[in-house]
């Protein structure tokens, strides 16, 4: 009998912006044009050489979507001496791969030129779904509309990017808008290959957001959610649960594979009041299973060689060192 194992990534987490265009029912994250809401230069690089000293292998890079559309923010961008904030990210990645990290950019919804420029500095990238449903809590969200999301999920699949997508559960859908939006990913995989992964995620209400006092899923309906996840996509996408969000030792059995990015050094920003667990709480969530770490890029992507040529030697490098047996801790 073979172990059950469970992935994870170490990685940092860069919110390069907390402006953004849209207007979600449930966002904490957000923040109108204000001094210190762009990230400066120098916290990130510290943050990445900070991250690579510690054993991270990935740098995520997650912010507002379209912040240039909110009036105020392009004036603030430019004092860092950028017209627009993909420039910024690019030029970050660039700073990344340099630290030793793989880039893996959630930036919200992209055009397929703006995925095709940042495919060639990024690992893999990513964008939640989140439902397929026409919910409330995206009503002043256009970048939340379900097609423009697909749209941007398929694009990536023409490029062949390795790609992270996911749903997010309690916000106003249904068990059966779940369902529709899990076989949309399935359909979207098979057509192109590129989901890697797909995020489980439970809503969990923010003080001061409209939906504050909005009830937030159960470990039972959680469970269910995961099972069907796994009961519609292929095999070879990973089902994923953030394990700072509910109880993941109550859900590693309902057909959870991987644990997503944790870090030693930085926190969830989207989530802050919901620590990260650490190695040795991972290794008792997952129970009899083997924990294993993985990069933001799948083994089987880069078997097929779906990296832009400048990571190549970094991917080989960091992929050899997660696979050596770990070092003796008296050492």
């Amino acid at each position: 009998m073979h172990r059950r194992v469970i992935t994870f990534s170490k990685n940092v987490f860069l919110p390069l912006t907390t402006v953004c265009a849209n207007h979600c029912g449930y966002c904490y994250f957000r923040t109108p044009v204000q001094e210190g809401c762009i990230m400066p230069p120098e916290e990130a690089s510290r943050t990445l050489e900070g991250g690579a000293a510690l054993g991270c292998t990935e740098a995520l890079f997650t912010f507002g979507e379209r912040p240039g559309a909110v009036p105020g923010f392009s004036a603030m961008l430019e004092r860092l001496g950028y017209h627009d904030i993909l420039d910024y990210v690019y030029d970050l990645s660039l700073e990344a791969i340099r630290c030793g990290l793989l880039p893996h950019t959630n930036a919200g919804i992209l055009t397929y030129q703006e995925l095709d420029r940042l495919r060639t500095v990024n690992a893999s990238m990513g964008l939640m779904l989140e439902t397929t449903a026409d919910v409330p809590a995206h009503r002043n969200s256009p970048g939340k509309d379900p097609a423009v999301r697909i749209e941007m999920i398929e694009n990536a699949g023409k490029l062949s990017i390795p790609f992270t997508t996911g749903i997010l559960l309690g916000i106003g859908e249904t068990m059966d808008d779940r369902e529709e939006s899990l076989r949309v990913i399935r359909d979207l995989h098979r057509r192109y290959g590129h989901i890697q992964e797909v995020i489980v995620q439970n809503f969990c209400p923010k003080p001061g957001t409209p939906m504050a006092d909005a009830p937030a899923p159960g470990t039972d309906e959680i469970c269910a959610t995961i099972s069907l996840a796994r009961e519609i996509l292929p095999a070879d996408v990973a089902v994923q649960i953030p394990p700072n969000l509910a109880d993941a030792s109550l859900l590693i059995g309902c057909g959870v594979n991987d644990l997503g990015g944790v870090s030693p050094l930085t926190i969830d920003y989207v989530n802050p009041e919901h620590p990260w667990p650490q190695i040795e709480e991972l290794k008792r969530i997952v129970g009899d299973a083997e924990l294993r770490e993985r990069l933001c890029i799948y083994p089987q992507y880069i078997e097929r060689g779906w990296y832009p040529p400048l990571l190549e030697p970094l991917i080989r490098h960091l992929a050899e060192r997660i696979a050596a047996p770990p070092q003796d801790e008296g050492a």
